[in-house]
């Protein structure tokens, strides 16, 4: 029977040791391919600041965070939501010198005080990289394509990469639509809810084009060209193709160029990961600005939840594990760990290796399965 303290809050589970290891090999593939990209690891903390975490990005919401009081400095505390915000802020002062670009990479826990309906986690493996210094076509480019490396790397093989222009509604109110600053906002929301009568009510009419500009990039590009009227759009639907282009048959490419959930702090580019067998998206990159610094940045966010199941099993194929008796030489046990075999040792003769989970016995100096 559970007792009713052992009952874990709404949005948080256990992660028992199949689950746990199959987050552990696909953190340790991603890490190793972003490694392999030239990204180097950092390691922020948990807790920060407040004011830190909401300082550094346009957008991000420490209404969200959970927040408490520091006891030493009487300050405001935050569990941090994202460690995007704190690569930024690494860049922007310990390593405010280092050469740019700047590559980084990192993983690791986020909470939030409240989860939505769509995906219920209050707490999350967070797994990503940043490169501080551009926000060029090129260096968009490489963030997708290492997203691409890093899923691919954990298994991952049906990927699709949605594309959107995130300050699309500021470039067309600045030129071809103009927009009082007053309405804005008002267009942006109804074109996050693809509702067109709010929009056109809102006084964005001549907008109503962009709730059907998506679908698979050619057909969705080629509408964002004919309404392109100004040329206000032209580089950037250039750099989008050019994206496309180096991506090839890599990932399948679609475009929603008015979304804008979970790219508040994006500035011209932004990207989401889905894979066939996951609900929720696997994760989200693109381009931004470094608040304090005023350095551009590119980079993407992988959560590990969505990414497993995608791979369809938490669990994962068994391991070969080895059972050593009690009376078992530790010199031959170490060359076999030394290969590769996990090994089980017994704690007396009553061990059952198969009730232990082990696959095979050492008998002498070699395994026998079991």
């Amino acid at each position: 029977m559970t007792d009713q303290d052992d009952l874990l809050p709404i949005g948080l589970e256990d992660a028992l040791p199949q689950r746990a290891a199959a987050i552990t090999r696909a953190m340790r593939a991603v890490l190793d391919t972003m490694d392999s990209h030239g990204y180097d690891r950092v390691r922020p903390p948990l807790i920060e600041f407040e004011h830190s975490l909401a300082g550094r990005m346009q957008g991000v919401a420490t209404r969200r965070m959970v927040r408490f009081t520091d006891p030493d400095s009487l300050r405001t505390l935050a569990l941090r939501g994202d460690m995007t915000v704190q690569v930024g802020r690494i860049a922007a002062t310990g390593l405010a010198t280092a050469p740019r670009p700047l590559r980084l990479c990192y993983a690791g826990e986020v909470a939030l005080l409240r989860a939505d309906q769509l995906d219920p986690a209050r707490q999350r493996l967070q797994m990503g990289a940043e490169l501080i210094g551009s926000d060029a076509v090129a260096a968009a480019s490489e963030a997708v394509l290492l997203a691409i490396a890093s899923l691919e790397a954990a298994g991952l093989a049906d990927i699709s990469v949605d594309f959107t222009l995130p300050d699309l509604v500021d470039v067309l109110a600045d030129g071809a639509f103009p927009l009082d600053p007053s309405a804005r906002e008002a267009v942006r929301r109804e074109l996050d809810t693809k509702d067109a009568g709010g929009l056109a009510a809102a006084g964005g009419h001549d907008y109503l084009p962009l709730l059907y500009a998506t679908g698979p990039f050619s057909e969705a590009a080629d509408k964002l060209k004919a309404l392109d009227a100004g040329g206000e759009l032209a580089s950037r639907i250039e750099g989008l193709e050019a994206i496309v282009e180096r991506i090839g048959s890599r990932a399948r490419i679609t475009l929603d160029p008015t979304e804008r959930h979970g790219f508040e702090y994006q500035s011209w580019f932004g990207f989401t990961i889905y894979a066939a067998g996951a609900r929720n998206a696997i994760g989200r990159g693109g381009t931004y600005t470094i608040r304090g610094s005023d350095e551009a940045a590119t980079g993407f966010s992988l959560y590990a939840e969505p990414l497993l199941e995608a791979l369809g099993s938490a669990e994962g194929a068994p391991r070969d594990t080895l059972f050593l008796p009690t009376d078992h030489d530790p010199s031959v046990a170490a060359r076999l760990r030394a290969i590769g075999w996990r090994t089980v040792a017994a704690i007396d003769d009553g061990n059952d290796a198969l009730a232990l989970g082990c696959t095979h016995r050492l008998d002498g100096s070699e395994p026998v399965a079991l």
